[in-house]
């Protein structure tokens, strides 16, 4: 090899020996501050001795002792995995109100008693009433499953909550939230550092649908769903299951894998079967695209005039306290003159 392959070549191998090193650096330092125990000062002492250990591998790399660095790195390293994967999930924290109660289900035939509803009454965002309750739904009497998205910044980002309706004008929503404890504040970041864990909230829809449009200041959405009877009451049933799981096995939200979005989407999965995956499951604000193609949504009208048609923000905000919240914010919605006989 002559001399200028060779040189190209040590400063190629070289350049990869940085990115092997890089990258999980990075990985690392967020780890330690979002799991690291104790206050910032401890996070922030753990940073820099792993950030010194870090920039001294890398430093070894380039004046050529490359696999001495990469070694030493290899096996600290190996020792923060193991310590990552021992971090387990927990339910017993001291959480915020409002999932500080996990909605769990018993199902006796087609009756379903669900414990936790949250039925909050919101003044502002720290000024509220709590209210949890148990109550109680015949799936024989479930005719609706609507998809709401709640927008509070870019247009690719949103909420998804699913609300079941039943003939008597009754609802009650299912929502895939963060469990959050009371000292913390969501962080999309975190959410990829086991900072949160999952939790599935019942909730009334003057509760969860106003705190979005009325307190937070949020744009909302409703579909409603082209679903065959039968699937309407495997989803809710699914829905229970997972709640009933979580409140035995706690699971860590993560902002991508394990969200409002790709847990539903997991649901009806193997309720339907044969979804596609596809990038709008990620980037959930463009999940009534994704629904609308797939064919779950009214046919009979494009999409942009579900959309508009569906924008229940302002009716939510007139609502307000009004007893007759959800049919309120339901007036002028197109309804699903023909759903489908069948799940396949």
């Amino acid at each position: 090899m002559n001399p200028t392959a060779a040189s190209l070549l040590r400063i190629a191998s070289t350049f990869l020996a940085t990115s092997v090193v890089v990258l999980p650096g990075l990985w690392g330092a967020l780890a330690l501050w979002y799991q690291l125990p104790g206050g910032q000062i401890t996070k922030a002492l753990g940073i820099v001795v792993w950030t010194t250990f870090t920039v001294a591998v890398l430093i070894g790399i380039w004046h050529g002792r490359a696999l001495l660095g990469l070694t030493a790195f290899a096996l600290i390293f190996a020792g923060l995995i193991v310590w990552w994967i021992q971090l387990k999930p927990s339910n017993d924290e001291v959480w915020a109100d409002d999932v500080a109660q996990m909605t769990t289900g018993t199902v006796n035939g087609n009756t379903v008693t669900l414990y936790n509803v949250r039925n909050f009454d919101w003044r502002s965002q720290t000024d509220y009433t709590q209210r949890w309750e148990t109550r109680t739904y015949d799936l024989d009497h479930l005719r609706s499953v609507d998809m709401i998205m709640s927008y509070w910044s870019m247009r690719a980002i949103a909420h998804m909550l699913i609300s079941f309706g039943f003939d008597d004008g009754s609802y009650v929503v299912f929502s895939v939230e963060i469990r959050r404890q009371k000292t913390q504040k969501f962080s999309e970041i975190g959410g990829f550092f086991k900072e949160f864990e999952l939790s599935i909230v019942a909730a009334d829809e003057r509760d969860v649908i106003r705190v979005r449009t009325n307190v937070r200041g949020e744009d909302d959405y409703l579909y409603q769903l082209r679903m065959p009877i039968a699937a309407m009451r495997s989803l809710f049933l699914a829905y229970v299951d997972e709640a009933n799981e979580l409140a035995k096995h706690p699971r860590f939200y993560n902002t991508v894998t394990v969200n409002c979005t790709t847990l539903v989407y997991q649901m009806m999965n193997r309720i339907v079967g044969h979804l596609p995956l596809d990038y709008r499951l990620l980037l959930s604000g463009y999940l009534p695209e994704y629904v609308y193609g797939v064919g779950g949504l009214n046919p009979n009208y494009p999409l942009a005039e579900l959309t508009a048609r569906g924008r229940i923000t302002v009716r939510a905000k007139q609502a307000d306290q009004s007893a007759n919240f959800s049919s309120a914010i339901r007036e002028g919605l197109p309804g699903v003159e023909a759903p489908p006989a069948s799940s396949r």
